[in-house]
C-alpha cells in the first residue's frame, strides 16, 4: 500500500480569495490578469460605440456626401425651373411703372401644363413670335451665367423672350383711335391703374378695330410710348398677335429687389360687364336653352287637344 497517497477529494478546493486574486480578475475560463485588466484576446481596447452603429460601419464623411447633395439640389432646381416657376429679368422700360428695368419676376409655368390659357389683364412672358426682336442687341452671358440660368438659379439668359400685358384673347375685338381709349369688345378701358403716368393709350400708334384669331393674344406694354408691342408688328404673320403656344407663363410676383416686392394681379377693369364676350353671350344662350323645352311642351299640348 502506497504511503502518502491522497484522494483529490480529501481537501476542499481553494477559492480565488484564498489565492490572492479577486473575482473581477478572473475570466470565464478561470484564468486571470493582473490588476483586473481584460485578458489578451478578449477585445481589449475595443470601442464599444462601434457596436451601436448599423452593421458596425462608421458614418460617411460629409465631404463624400456633399457632391451627392449638390447633385440632388441641381436636379430639383432644374425640375422647378422646367415645370413650376422660372425667374426672368426685365431688360427694358416697356412695362414701366409696373415693372422697371432690372426687376426680377417669377413666372408661373405650372398652370399651362394643365390647359390654362392666357387671360385678359395678365402680364405674360412669351417667346419672340418672329421678327419682334430683330436688330435688338444680343446678351452675351458667360459660361457660369448660362449654366445657372439653365438650371433656374439665375434669371433666364434667353435673349428671345418678351414680357407684355394681355389686352385681348382669341375672339375679342379690340381697337384704339388717336386721342381715345383702348376699346375691348365695345367697352372702353380705363387703364389708369397700370398704364405709365403721362402715357396715352395709343397716341403714337392707333390701331383696329381688329379681331384676335383663336388661340392667340393681343399684347401691349404699360409704357405705351416706349413699347414695341402688338401694334408695331401687324405686318408680320399673325397680324401682331402672339400664339398661346409661345407663352412661357404668367408673371405672378416681383421677387427682386426686395424693396419692390409685389404681386401682379389682373386689374379690375378687365372684370367689368361686357368685356368678356363669353359672359355677355351667356345670358342669351341660357334663355334660349330654357325656352326650347317650353316651346316643345306647348306644341305637344296643342297636338293632344
Amino acid at each position: 500500500m502506497a504511503v502518502g497517497a491522497r484522494s483529490g477529494h480529501d481537501e476542499p478546493e481553494k477559492r480565488p480569495e484564498q489565492l490572492g486574486e479577486s473575482p473581477a480578475a478572473m475570466t470565464d475560463d478561470g484564468t486571470g490578469s493582473a490588476d483586473g485588466e481584460p485578458a489578451a484576446g478578449d477585445g481589449a481596447g475595443r470601442d464599444e460605440s462601434d457596436d451601436d452603429r448599423p452593421g458596425g460601419r462608421p458614418p460617411r464623411s460629409f465631404w463624400k456626401e456633399l457632391p451627392l447633395l449638390i447633385g440632388i439640389a441641381l436636379v430639383l432646381a432644374l425640375l422647378i425651373k422646367t415645370f413650376l416657376v422660372q425667374a426672368f429679368s426685365i431688360p427694358s422700360e416697356s412695362m414701366m411703372d409696373t415693372l422697371k428695368r432690372g426687376d426680377r419676376v417669377l413666372v408661373d409655368k405650372l398652370t399651362p401644363w394643365f390647359g390654362s390659357e392666357p387671360e385678359r389683364g395678365e402680364v405674360v412672358v412669351f417667346h419672340d413670335p418672329g421678327g419682334w426682336l430683330e436688330g435688338e442687341p444680343t446678351p452675351d452671358p458667360n459660361a457660369l451665367q448660362q449654366f445657372l440660368s439653365f438650371i433656374g438659379l439665375m434669371p433666364s439668359a434667353e435673349e428671345k423672350d418678351l414680357i407684355k400685358r394681355v389686352i385681348a384673347v382669341g375672339g375679342d375685338t379690340v381697337s384704339c383711335k388717336e386721342g381715345g381709349k383702348v376699346v375691348l369688345n365695345g367697352k372702353p378701358l380705363d387703364e389708369s391703374a397700370y398704364i405709365k403716368p403721362g402715357s396715352t393709350p395709343c397716341g403714337d400708334k392707333p390701331f383696329g378695330p381688329l379681331t384676335v384669331p383663336k388661340d392667340r393674344i393681343w399684347v401691349m406694354g404699360d409704357n405705351r410710348q416706349n413699347s414695341m408691342d402688338s401694334r408695331w408688328h401687324q405686318e408680320l404673320p399673325g397680324g401682331g398677335t402672339v400664339s398661346n403656344e409661345d407663352v412661357v407663363g404668367r408673371a405672378i410676383v416681383v421677387a427682386w429687389p426686395v424693396t419692390r416686392w409685389a404681386t401682379l394681379p389682373i386689374p379690375d377693369v378687365f372684370d367689368q360687364p361686357g368685356v368678356n364676350k363669353a359672359l355677355a353671350v351667356a345670358p342669351g344662350a341660357a334663355g334660349l336653352a330654357g325656352a326650347v323645352p317650353l316651346v316643345l311642351w306647348r306644341r305637344k299640348k296643342s297636338a293632344e287637344a
